[in-house]
């Protein structure tokens, strides 16, 4: 049989989680598993936290109103969602848009981990604390965001996570700000 393609791994790899009963109290709440979404060759991921309502309805991250404002950022920098790989941490949506635990997160980062050893990104953008801490332990987002950071051979770009920024105004402006490095950055990778 020919290579599988990133694609078929990532499909693969979707079954797996759905078959594994990860989380499976989360998972029962959920309306489905919200994999990820993108080019499976993508140079960068955008990791976040959790799926929200819309993003359990859809099966797609980052459709809600941060979302648009995510997508308002790549533009910003001439990217499309259709260059880039987006997905969360935790795959299904925790009940009443809760913070994800600590055991979620542990369950899940052994697929996460493989999602990204599939696609082989020069660049991992976390949005929020929560990818952060999984990706880059020990650091604090107020101290390193809009700085890459490379840890066991990857680069990682810490951000805030675009929902803060969705009540924040000034917040927005360091997220844009931050934001317009990445292709600086992809560039010197």
């Amino acid at each position: 049989m020919a290579n599988p393609t990133a694609q078929q791994k990532l499909d693969e790899l979707k079954k797996k989680i759905e078959a594994s009963g990860t989380t499976q109290e989360l998972a029962s709440q959920a309306t489905q598993l919200v994999f990820g979404a993108g080019n499976p060759e993508a140079d960068l991921i955008f990791i976040g936290e959790a799926p929200g309502k819309n993003e359990d309805l859809q099966g797609e991250p980052f459709v809600g109103a941060a979302g648009k404002f995510l997508n308002e950022m790549l533009d910003g920098i001439g990217l499309k969602r259709e260059d880039i790989y987006i997905t969360n941490i935790v795959k299904y949506r925790p009940p009443h848009n809760r913070d994800p635990l600590p055991e979620e997160k542990a369950a899940f980062l052994p697929f996460l981990q493989e999602q990204i050893d599939i696609i082989k990104p020069k660049l991992i953008v976390t949005l929020g604390r929560h990818s952060m801490d999984v990706l880059l332990p020990g650091l604090k987002i107020s101290q390193v965001h809009g700085q890459p950071k490379r840890y066991k051979g990857q680069v990682y770009l810490p951000l805030f996570h675009p929902a803060a920024a969705l009540y924040n105004g000034g917040m927005r402006q360091t997220l844009v700000e931050d934001f317009s490095l990445i292709p600086t950055i992809l560039e010197k990778l």
